[in-house]
Formats: structure tokens, sequence, C-alpha cells
């Protein structure tokens, strides 16, 4: 693996979403030249939000998956792929990749192009619904993770929306998660955080829980479908390795939905809250805990975000081979 090679893979991991835009993500080339050590950054966590760091690992686990796409697109096979999420400090990676001998992409390759172009859209979307045959590619595409997508019916939807509405009621009441979420506003240019113009409105009906990053309420309204189309990953287990894993499936189906031309959005307020994370669960899907909800459908693309400097993520020499 090059230096140029280790540089385009680490750019592509660092596209990753990650909670509050935070980046809580580093890279090293392996000694031998034939992998990567992925690192998650704790001086880069959002602690009252994510006291555990459940949201910093599904964040790294994201960028981890973009960085199995790029090497892919570059013809470096992961032959091993190691998850070593102990206590997560800032010299202990939580993941090692290692690449095979060089040769044809795999399938995951086709998804390369997605990354640049995948967005997270709080823009209202119309009432078109995802084909069954869409939505059946991104159950697979979670599969493949080892996670379980569900696809929510109007019930169920309008449960988990109740959910949501609840965690989000309570994260706004609460001062001290507000002020961190506001540390990460930005109103001028920054290689972090959230722009102010990526806020999007509120919904005029109240039907989407659409974060509140101010706490000073919406300052516009719309009107957004009139139900939400979501979806869950959940995991079987709920470890600091199944974070990571449901990291890697967030981002391979959000960048099949993009490939697709499908618009997403994570609402994770009821995730942050162990309470109504642990009633997102559906008893009669016999899953085990659900780590993401998405809303999903047809609308804008959504507004980029910043990120940093290739220079920033790496940790360490480069061995060239």
């Amino acid at each position: 693996m090059s230096v140029q090679e280790l540089r385009v893979l680490v750019a592509a991991a660092g596209a990753a979403p990650s909670l509050h835009n935070s980046q809580p993500w580093r890279f090293q080339a392996a000694e031998d030249g034939h992998g990567v050590l992925v690192f998650a950054d704790p001086d880069r966590a959002v602690p009252v939000a994510d006291p555990d760091g459940r949201g910093m690992l599904l964040s790294v686990g994201a960028a981890l998956f973009n960085l199995r796409v790029a090497a892919a697109r570059q013809g470096l096979p992961v032959e091993e792929l190691e998850l070593l999420p102990g206590p997560v400090t800032a010299d202990v990676p939580v993941a090692v990749v290692h690449f095979g001998p060089r040769g044809v992409p795999d399938e995951t390759a086709e998804l390369a192009d997605a990354i640049a172009l995948r967005h997270s859209s709080r823009e209202p979307f119309n009432n078109r619904d995802v084909p069954e045959t869409v939505i059946g590619e991104l159950i697979a595409a979670a599969a493949a993770e080892d996670t379980v997508l569900e696809p929510l019916e109007e019930s169920e939807a309008r449960r988990v929306l109740a959910l949501v509405a609840e965690a989000e009621a309570r994260i706004v009441a609460d001062a001290a998660r507000l002020a961190e979420t506001g540390s990460w506003l930005r109103g001028e240019p920054s290689a972090d955080g959230i722009p102010m113009a990526a806020l999007g409105p509120q919904d005029h009906e109240a039907r989407v829980p659409v974060r509140d990053f101010t706490g000073h309420g919406p300052a516009h309204s719309q009107r957004f479908e009139a139900l939400p189309q979501l979806v869950t990953i959940a995991t079987r287990g709920d470890t600091a390795a199944d974070w990571l894993r449901a990291g890697q499936s967030m981002e391979r189906v959000w960048l099949v939905a993009t490939a697709h031309g499908v618009r997403v959005s994570v609402l994770h307020q009821a995730v942050e809250l162990p309470d109504t994370r642990w009633r997102l669960r559906n008893p009669e899907a016999g899953v085990g805990t659900v780590q993401i909800v998405l809303r999903i459908g047809y609308g804008p693309r959504g507004a980029a975000t910043p990120r940093r400097d290739v220079e920033d993520l790496l940790r360490g020499a480069v061995h060239a081979s």
C-alpha cells in the first residue's frame, strides 16, 4: 500500500457521518504496510450525549466501512477485519484492517462513488414510498454486516416517532446536553461541527421530531411528509464490537440508499437515552438492541458538512510497499 493509497483510504473514511459531525477517528498504517489501524479519538467525544461511547463507535464504524469501500476500489481486498474494542483510549486501536494480495475489486467497490454524494437530509421528503425492491437491498446490506434492518409498518413507525419526540423534548430541556450540542454548532467555516445552514427546518405539523440543535425552537418550519418512512438497524448483542458493526451497517445501508437516489436522515434522540433506547425494541421482531433509527425517502440531498484534513487524521509513520 503506497502513501497515496493510504491517503485516499483515509479521505474516504473521514467523509463518514458522526454524532454532531465530531469526526472522532484517526488512522495509522500497519507496520507491515498491508493494513490500517483504526482508532477512536476520545478527545473528540460528546460525553454528555454519549457517555458510554456508543455514538462514537457507531461513527468510527461508519468511517471503517468507507475505508473498506475505498480499499476495494483500489483493488485492496480486506482479508481480515479485527474488531478490538477494549477501553477506548487514544493509543489503542478499535479495529485493524488486514489487506490480502492486490486483485480485482469486490462488490463493495461499486459504492465508492456514493461516498461523496452521501449527506444527511434534514429537509422534508415527498410522500413517495421507497420501492420494496430498494428496501430489499437495504435489508441485504444490513445483513452483510451481521445486523438486522427492519422497515417499520405504520403502527410501529408511529410508536417509534413518539419515542423520538419524547427523547427530543427531554434533551431540549437538559441544559448540559443543550450546551454541549451548541458547542458543535458553527456559524463560520470550520473543519468540523454542524454549520448553521445545515440545520434545516422544523416540521410545521410536528409529525417528524427533527432535532432542535439551538434549543430556541424552530427558526422556520415546513410541512414534512404525512407519515415518515422509518427503518431501524439492530444488533444481536450490545457490546462495543456491536456498536462498530452497527456503524458499518448504517454506512453500507446509507451508501446503497444514496446510489438509488434515496435520502436519509438519522433520528438519534431516542438512542441517546437508555430508557427510550430500550423501548425502541419491537418485542415481536425478536431482535436484540436497536442502535439506529433512519428516516428514508425522496427529497433534497441535504447540505454538505465540513471535514478535517487527511493530515489531521493520520497517526505515526506511513510504510509504503
